[in-house]
């Protein structure tokens, strides 16, 4: 049945870009990181401000986490539908317009005089933010095959560090001049990003012949055929729910009377999460030497244990610190593992693969800030826990028992 796979899912007649590329310019490789980190914060800028949005429009923290999801939901939306142009227009002519759009959502969320165009915003801004998993194929295709793997894993290291110290930034700003003037700021960077962008940025050709449609359909036929594709894309879900869950409530957590603290001390928890970026490293050479599923079983028993460290000992600080440094160690770990497992499938056919395990993931995301929101508003942090918990051990039994 694998057989007949890559031609499905490559259309009729698509051809690889011959490999022919010139090394990559250092510079160009550090602009694509920093381009990853600050396109993705847009994604999670809202989530140390929701307690001041809720304040701000008189709702309750559970209905206000809404912004949160709205935005998972549609960064879902565009790595489904927006990443596999990748394959079918020119890229940085895509990239530069998606920045557009963003800075002009970004901006509109800053304005929104209602909740409801808040969260409205939240979804575009989700949608328009998915530039850097079409950077990181357009970094696999400019650089010469010698150089792909330090490349590609530079570039995820930015993306990984601007998740994280998105939050403690968004925390600052929130806390001393607004929840509304982090937006501002988010729209002017990537006014700024478009413009550097379309200066350094090269062009790079499409190399799918087939129509839009077919492109999106191929993803089925991946789908369908690659049993290993399924298993990774499902483990992502769950991995992905476990860390949002956390992530979504845990400034709730710090303004509850547990610790009483505001939004910006839980923005300087992604520093602490920022160590995470760093195991992905250690993931990438593990995964080398023992298999990715060695380093994603070590990740998913690394994140229950922080889970477990956090239900029991979460109301002390020195052990928070210690639940969110594993935490995000343990989902790096799983994740980059997890990831380079689906790459090593279709060389040919990675841009639509990447689509569907992080379509998967952030469907994971959006589904965790959900749950995420309820198990506060009805069980508090044993239920925030639990939950996550719960999504981390669905995981590892996936992984262990799924499609053997």
């Amino acid at each position: 049945m694998l057989s007949s796979v890559p031609a499905a899912a490559s259309a009729p007649a698509e051809k690889l870009p011959p490999p022919t590329s010139p090394p990559l310019a250092p510079s160009l490789v550090w602009l694509m990181a920093v381009t990853c980190g600050l396109v993705v914060a847009n994604i999670y800028y809202n989530q140390p401000l929701l307690a001041e949005i809720a304040r701000d429009f008189r709702l309750t923290e559970s209905r206000a986490s809404l912004v949160a999801t709205t935005t998972q939901v549609g960064y879902t939306l565009g790595l489904l539908f927006v990443v596999p142009l990748g394959d079918k227009r020119e890229r940085k002519s895509l990239i530069l317009g998606l920045l557009l759009c963003a800075a002009v959502c970004m901006a509109g969320a800053a304005f929104a005089p209602t909740f409801l165009m808040l969260v409205g915003t939240s979804l575009l801004i989700g949608l328009f933010s998915a530039v850097p998993q079409l950077l990181i194929p357009m970094a696999a295709s400019l650089a010469s095959e010698e150089e792909r793997g330090r490349v590609v894993g530079r570039i995820m290291s930015g993306l990984l560090i601007g998740v994280l110290l998105s939050r403690t930034i968004s925390g600052y700003v929130g806390a001393h001049f607004g929840w509304r003037s982090m937006f501002w700021v988010g729209a002017a960077v990537m006014v700024v990003l478009t413009a550097v962008l379309a200066r350094m940025l090269p062009r790079n050709q499409p190399h799918f012949p087939g129509s839009y449609g077919s492109l999106l359909r191929s993803l089925g036929t991946l789908i369908g055929d690659l049993p290993v594709l399924r298993r990774s894309a499902l483990v992502g879900l769950c991995l992905f729910a476990g860390f949002s869950a956390f992530w979504t409530t845990l400034v709730f957590f710090l303004e509850s009377p547990a610790y009483r603290y505001g939004s910006e001390v839980a923005g300087l928890f992604g520093l602490i999460g920022a160590s995470g970026a760093f195991a992905a490293s250690f993931a990438g050479k593990s995964a080398d030497r023992k298999g990715p599923d060695y380093a994603l079983n070590l990740g998913v028993l690394l994140f229950m244990g922080a889970y477990v460290v956090l239900a029991f000992g979460g109301q002390y600080l020195g052990v928070l610190v210690l639940g969110v440094l594993v935490l995000d160690v343990g989902q790096q770990m799983a994740h980059i593992s997890n990831q380079a497992r689906i790459f090593s499938l279709l060389p040919e056919a990675r841009s639509r693969l990447n689509t569907v395990y992080m379509t998967a993931c952030f469907i994971g995301a959006s589904l965790g800030s959900f749950l995420g929101g309820q198990a506060w508003a009805h069980f508090h942090w044993w239920g925030v826990c639990g939950l996550g918990l719960a999504f981390v051990a669905a995981a590892y039994l996936i992984n262990r028992w799924y499609g053997r």
